[in-house]
Parts: C-alpha cells; sequence; structure tokens
C-alpha cells in the first residue's frame, strides 16, 4: 500500500494510507526506505478481521475518517535524502572479546539470536578469494529497506552465519535471486510469515559436501545449515526483516530457517529423469540455485505399492488435498502458485520403473486434486482477501475456464492452477518410502533461478582450500 502511495505522491497526488495498528512499526521501515519518512498515514485501531460490523462501522465514523481528512490535507511530502549513518565496508564497528562482540552485534540486531562468526576483515577477504567480482560492486537493492546487497557484505554476512570460504559463489547468487524484482523479497515480512527455500543443483552438491540423502532438510551438515542460515541473515540485515525494536518482519507466528535442500542428481539420473535446474530453464549438469516460498510443509507423507498410482493417489490426498487445499485460494487470488514436492529416491523410483515422467505426476496433481468454489472463497475471504471471487478471475483471464464449468457454488475446481507449476525434487533417505509438500505464497517468492557462476580457477582455489 505505501509503495503506491509513494508512486501517487511523487505524481504530485495526496494521499494516505490506511494501516492498522500493529503495522505501523512495518510502515515506519517502508516509509523511510522510499525516501518518504513523513507519508501521511491514518491508522486503523486493532485487528479488522476479528470486529463486528457494528464496532467496525463506529471505528470508521469516529476515528478513521478525520485521520484520513487530516492526512490529505498535509502538503505532499518531497522525497528526502537520508543520511547514511551505516558503517561502510572496512570501517571497524567494535573492538573486544568475543563475548562482548557477540552481544554488541545482538544488541545492533545483526544477528538472529544465535552466536554469529565476527566478521573480521581477514575472515571477510577469506570468501572474496572465491570470487572474481570486485568487493565492491553492487549486486542489487533490497527492500523495504532499499540496502545495496554488495559483493563485500554478502561475504560479511556469509562469514555471520558460519559458511565456509569456498561457498561464496553460492551465497552470490543466492544474493542475485532475492534482488530479482519478481522475487518480491520486499514482501518476506507479510503475515503469512513465509521462509525463503534454497534449492541447489549440479556437481557443487558434492563437490562441496551438501547433504542430499538422508536427513536432507535437518540442521547439522555445515553446508546446507549455514548456507539456509546466510539467507536468513541477509534478509534480516540487508532488507530489514527484523521484528524488534522497529523491524518489518510481521509474520504473525512464522518458522524457522530452513537450510539448504540439496538435490540428489544421482538418483535423478538413474531414474532418467532430468534434474530440478533443466525444469528451470538450465542445462543438465550446471550448477543453479533456486530460491521459492515456503508458508507451509505437510506432514511426512507414506506410501506403499509396486505402482505409481497408488502412490500418486496417496500423494494427491495428502500433499495435494491437505497441505495445499487450504492455501490454493490465496494461490487462485494471485494467479500464481508454485507448491513443490519432495520425493524420496525410493518413491521416485517407482513412478520412473512404471514409466511415469515428473509431467506425468504434475497431470495427475493437476486433474485429481480438486476443492469446493464456495470452500476456496472462504479461505480467501479469511485470509483479508475479501474481495476475491472466482468468477470475476475468470472473466479477467487469471484463471481458466475449468474453474466456471458451472454456477453451482459447489462445484469442484482445481487447486492447482497449473501443471507445470508444481516443483518437484528428489532427495532424503533412499532407504525409506517418504515424501513431502511444501507450499509455496503466491506471487511472493516464487522460484527464481540463478547460474552459479564460478572463478575461472576455481579447482585451483579450491584445492588450495583444502575441500
Amino acid at each position: 500500500m505505501l509503495r503506491a502511495a509513494a508512486a501517487v505522491e511523487r505524481q504530485g497526488i495526496p494521499s494516505v494510507s490506511v494501516i492498522s495498528s500493529g503495522f505501523l512499526k512495518q510502515a515506519a521501515v517502508i516509509a523511510k526506505g522510499l525516501g518518504l519518512p513523513d507519508m501521511a498515514i491514518a491508522e486503523f485501531p486493532g485487528v479488522p478481521m476479528t470486529q463486528s460490523q457494528a464496532v467496525l462501522r463506529e471505528q470508521v465514523v469516529t476515528l478513521l475518517l478525520p485521520r484520513i481528512i487530516a492526512g490529505l490535507s498535509k502538503p505532499i511530502q518531497a522525497k528526502v535524502v537520508l543520511e547514511d549513518s551505516e558503517p561502510a565496508p572496512r570501517d571497524i564497528v567494535f573492538r573486544g572479546g568475543l563475548d562482548d562482540v557477540l552481544e554488541y552485534f545482538h544488541e545492533h540486531n545483526w544477528s538472529d539470536g544465535l552466536p554469529v562468526v565476527p566478521p573480521t576483515v581477514a575472515r571477510v577477504e577469506q570468501f572474496l578469494r572465491f570470487t572474481d567480482r570486485p568487493p565492491n560492486e553492487v549486486i542489487g537493492v533490497c527492500p523495504p529497506a532499499n540496502r545495496e546487497a554488495s559483493v563485500w557484505n554478502v561475504a560479511v554476512n556469509g562469514v555471520l552465519a558460519g559458511c565456509r570460504p569456498e561457498y561464496m559463489p553460492i551465497l552470490l547468487a543466492i544474493t542475485e535471486v532475492i534482488c530479482d524484482e519478481k522475487f518480491k523479497v520486499e514482501d518476506a515480512g507479510s503475515t503469512p510469515g513465509w521462509e525463503p527455500l534454497i534449492i541447489l543443483s549440479g556437481p557443487i552438491v558434492k563437490q562441496l559436501h551438501f547433504n542430499s540423502a538422508q536427513g536432507v532438510m535437518r540442521m547439522g551438515r555445515q553446508a546446507n545449515t549455514s548456507v539456509g542460515r546466510f539467507l536468513r541473515l541477509m534478509v534480516r540485515n540487508i532488507a530489514g526483516f527484523t521484528h524488534a525494536p522497529e523491524g518489518a518482519d510481521k509474520g504473525t507466528i512464522g518458522q524457522s530457517f530452513l537450510v539448504a535442500l540439496a538435490e540428489n542428481e544421482e538418483a535423478v539420473a538413474d531414474l532418467g529423469w532430468q534434474p530440478f535446474s533443466v525444469d528451470q530453464g538450465f542445462r543438465a549438469g550446471e550448477n543453479v540455485v533456486t530460491v521459492q516460498s515456503v508458508v507451509a510443509i505437510s506432514a511426512p507423507t507414506y506410501s506403499q505399492s509396486e505402482r505409481a498410482e497408488e502412490h500418486a493417489a496417496l500423494l494427491a490426498d495428502v500433499i495435494g488435498q491437505r497441505a495445499c487445499g487450504y492455501w490454493a485460494a490465496v494461490g487462485m487470488c494471485y494467479a500464481n502458485w508454485h507448491p513443490l514436492i519432495v520425493l524420496s529416491p525410493s518413491i521416485a523410483k517407482v513412478f520412473s520403473d512404471s514409466g511415469w515422467s515428473k509431467n506425468d505426476i504434475r497431470q495427475y496433481f493437476y486433474e485429481h486434486v480438486k476443492i469446493k468454489a464456495s470452500t476456496a472463497e472462504r479461505y480467501a475471504y479469511g485470509a483479508g482477501l475479501t474481495g476475491f471471487r472466482i468468477i470475476q478471475s475468470v472473466k479477467q483471464g487469471l484463471l481458466s475456464a475449468a474453474y466456471h464449468e458451472s454456477d453451482d457454488p459447489d462445484r469442484l475446481v482445481p487447486v492447482f492452477q497449473r501443471a507445470e507449476w508444481i516443483g518437484i525434487v528428489v532427495a532424503g533417505d533412499p532407504a525409506r518410502n517418504q515424501s513431502k509438500g511444501y507450499v509455496c505464497n503466491h506471487v511472493q517468492g516464487i522460484p527464481t533461478s540463478r547460474s552459479i557462476r564460478l572463478p575461472a580457477d576455481w579447482d585451483q582455489r579450491l584445492g588450495v582450500s583444502g575441500s
């Protein structure tokens, strides 16, 4: 809302943004990042979705309308160039013992609550040895704080997270993703509390000792864990998504950071399938990083049979209907939604042995997972999308004709809007019959990929490092 208001104000048109009480601190961070710290805001007290019609009406008449009028009466604010009080790349911000350094970082909200590795200049320079890119290169700008993400501060946050220096090319590719406008990192603090998930493909998985097998999403393997933590620190320290004292993170309950998911490409090759990176438009064998949002995770899903159809039916029920069904309404509203299915190698093998491709699995989900139209609209209303109507989205071309085959409010409509939007990754314990689903948060954090750029003498640098 504030970003739209800022665009209007820059055209010489006064605006007022209606913000409920719980979002005022987030609004202040966004306005400051936009260079308009004094934008007109009309506070709506309380939580609108839990108030009665009578209370809402009274609040609007007695409190909100006067605030809107007062805001529109203010002169239009010119963009303010704020003084940059943040340290330069090589500034020493603190000197002291380890305990003192950790306390200093906690006090300044530069950590995630866990102990960090102090980013000394010497440690940062070790990371810079694993890229040919200059330290002052700006990769992009991360809203809402609108700080520049540079090669230098990528290395700083890599050190903080406990990464090894040789992970640097991966960290740079991840940063390129979150700086991509289509990823919408500016919405990483929205109330659903979604977390960014890294999916790593290519020879670099084995080369840098990422786990792609048993316990693939467990913390414990340095590569998977520290790289996942790095992304969370970048979202905090560069984009500005902290909780207190004036943070922009409004995740209502949220979840913990996700370790990097490494694809088991050896298992994929044995199946005769192409890796996830090829699904994203890259060549097989290319080192690729993909980042997408995860707002919910399914139960561990166990299926048993030598027949693909029986596995597909169970996965469609648990991952499709139960895990994805509720949030599908939000995906329909934004007409953009990319759930992810992780298959253990043993389950993927049953599909492959039965002659199924990944596209066959996707198509099965699209055709067999349905929800009542009235139920989807009710779910959307509860999430605050009170104006969403499926028929209107069909008329606007946002949803296909499959969503309006009749006017029956209880007609069944597809949970998955497009079969090709369903991601499939093979990973996990090959000795167990388990799968898992990861629910994406519509247009926020859609799967976005980058090729990992290695320095020309990568093998030589890696050999010197001892990896």
